[in-house]
């Protein structure tokens, strides 16, 4: 094991590396935690760099496992035929890894791993005590192989490997006992991107997401469909997303392929300028005179605050809005077709409605299947492909946190079998908001029948208005959403900075 260190501290240090390892392979073998994670978000799915996925790619790794090509977490597949979620590396019948020559730096730190303190302002190494051979090494021989790994991550090569990809640092976690600070990388880590406390966006933090936009008092019937922690978190799995609070608000920031950008504006009781204009400070230092910067989902009560500001502001595609009897009764010659539809079904197919559970997540992923292909034998232009790949993750997402998201799930059996499904949200105490249906198209009437009882359900429970977010600039998403009538199209809008001359 020494002169492989020896070789790895020489200057001609070159990535990918080859961390020396202190679990045995044959306890690997044996082990029933590692690469299985309980959710399709999970903060623990291994990180890849972009030199990291290409090796991988070229070791057999499909290429929907990495959301970004240029650095990101893999993302998970379904555990076969039971509860759960599996690295796509990793072979469950044999317990092995499929790239294990070519695994990433974060998988082979472990059983140590790179995490924030509580405080989010010092780097530390630790040991994960989920691991259960390390519940059983002596203490000193854990201590002595962290040693030698310190000294491979402060090698210059590694450790700017580490700064340009600052998801590759974990969150603080209480079952990981620290063996050292490392002030080093602390310091490289800050003077990349800056001093503050940006922090990976998880589950956890939706309850002060929440009230950050309770708070900003920006909500409202009218407000976009974006304005609520459900409609960003669903995409967790495909975007890193993170938050830091600036000025006393709550700033969502999202990086993509392209660079970073905000989500929404700061969130927060005070004036958005002086968060706003830190925001985009530090949007400036990441990207660079990038374009990119900017500020998503900016709504129509906004927009003039930041056009005094002098921000430009584009238009996004609108949100639908309805009223909501309107949707419930299908009443008049402008719903002919939708009732007649609704009617056909009913006549045609006996079924059972009932709320979403997590047993039924099988069930659903089966029927997204169908429908997927379904869509792509039906033709699909480029931007329609594209969201229909994304939405396996998403829809994964949502599955799993229904409850701690608190959205709604409706689901439609015929013979036993789910053949239709939506999720909703409340946007406000009025308004609902229809967040995804997916419905087998062989049974006509079955899509229409399902938003129909969807908006049943909300106006019992108070609904005075359905939203049903943009068309995502699609043709036949648009005529499909124009053709209930909508009572008003929302506003919404991406602010940027604007161009010195």
């Amino acid at each position: 094991m020494s002169d492989c260190i020896d070789e790895l501290l020489s200057p001609s240090v070159t990535l990918p590396i080859a961390l020396p390892q202190l679990v045995p392979s044959r306890s690997c073998l044996q082990c029933d935690v590692c690469c299985r994670f309980p959710d399709p978000d999970s903060s623990l799915r291994p990180y890849f760099t972009g030199d990291e996925i290409s090796r991988a790619l070229a070791g057999g790794m499909e290429g929907t496992a990495f959301p970004d090509r240029g650095g990101s977490q893999v993302a998970l597949v379904p555990v076969p035929h039971g509860e759960g979620y599996l690295c796509p590396a990793f072979d469950s019948t044999t317990s092995q890894c499929r790239i294990y020559e070519q695994r990433p730096l974060d998988c082979q730190l472990y059983p140590l791993a790179l995490m924030w303190n509580e405080a989010h302002d010092q780097i530390l190494l630790g040991w994960d005590t989920k691991c259960p051979f390390m519940r059983e090494e002596i203490p000193g021989e854990i201590q002595h192989h962290a040693d030698r790994v310190m000294a491979l991550l402060d090698q210059p090569g590694i450790r700017e490997e580490l700064v340009t990809h600052p998801r590759l640092v974990g969150r603080f976690q209480e079952d990981v006992i620290v063996l050292a600070p490392l002030p080093d990388m602390t310091a490289a880590v800050a003077a990349r991107w800056g001093t503050l406390s940006l922090q990976r966006l998880t589950v956890e933090d939706i309850p002060r997401l929440t009230m950050a936009l309770e708070q900003s008092g920006f909500g409202g019937p009218q407000s976009p469909a974006a304005y609520s922690p459900v409609y960003h978190y669903m995409s967790n799995g495909l975007l890193a997303y993170w938050w830091m609070e600036l000025h006393g608000a709550l700033c969502l920031f999202a990086q993509s392929p392209d660079g970073w950008f905000m989500l929404l504006p700061p969130l927060g009781p005070g004036a958005i300028d002086a968060p706003l204009s830190a925001a985009m400070e530090l949007l400036r230092r990441w990207n660079g005179d990038s374009s990119v910067s900017r500020v998503e989902n900016v709504s129509a009560r906004l927009a003039p605050e930041f056009e005094r500001l002098g921000y430009r502001l584009t238009p996004k595609e609108s949100d639908y809005l309805y009223c909501a009897t309107d949707l419930a009764a299908l009443a008049g010659d402008r719903y002919k077709s939708q009732r007649a539809l609704c009617n056909r079904f009913e006549r045609e197919q006996s079924c059972e409605v009932d709320s979403y559970q997590l047993g039924d997540r099988e069930g659903c992923r089966a029927l997204l299947g169908d429908w997927s292909r379904q869509k792509q034998e039906e033709g699909l232009e480029s931007f329609g492909e594209m969201l229909l790949a994304d939405a396996e993750s998403v829809h994964e997402v949502l599955w799993s946190h229904a409850p701690v998201l608190q959205i709604m799930g409706t689901v439609v059996r015929i013979q036993g079998r789910i053949c239709a499904y939506t999720f909703g949200y409340w946007l406000t105490d009025r308004t609902f908001c229809v967040l995804l249906e997916v419905a087998d198209r062989a049974f006509p009437g079955l899509a229409q029948f399902l938003f129909r009882e969807t908006c049943r359900m909300a106006v019992s429970k108070g609904a005075g208005y359905i939203n049903t977010m943009d068309d995502a600039g699609l043709p036949g998403l648009r005529a499909s959403k124009q053709a209930y009538h909508p009572a008003l199209l929302i506003p919404n809008f991406v602010a940027s900075p604007a161009r010195e001359s």
